[in-house]
């Protein structure tokens, strides 16, 4: 099995919803690395969780967003 690679600042869909008022299934990628920590696209709170675990619960990427760092 194949597991996806993930940038940062990409957009994804969760199987299920955040618990907030919103109900959002949208989250954004705000740290990569062996935890992986996103924030709700609904209410703006930050969810910290294991790699292996984002990769059960992510339905899909809605956009992929590549950031170019500029070293100088």
């Amino acid at each position: 099995m194949v597991t996806p690679d993930y940038c940062l600042y990409d957009v994804v869909e969760m199987k299920r919803p955040h618990p907030c008022q919103k109900r959002s299934k949208q989250f954004q990628i705000v740290r990569v690395g062996a935890d992986i920590k996103i924030r709700c696209l609904g209410c703006g709170n930050l969810i910290m969780m294991e790699r292996a675990a984002f990769n059960d619960r992510v339905k899909k990427v809605i956009s992929h967003n590549e950031v170019l760092i500029k070293i100088s």
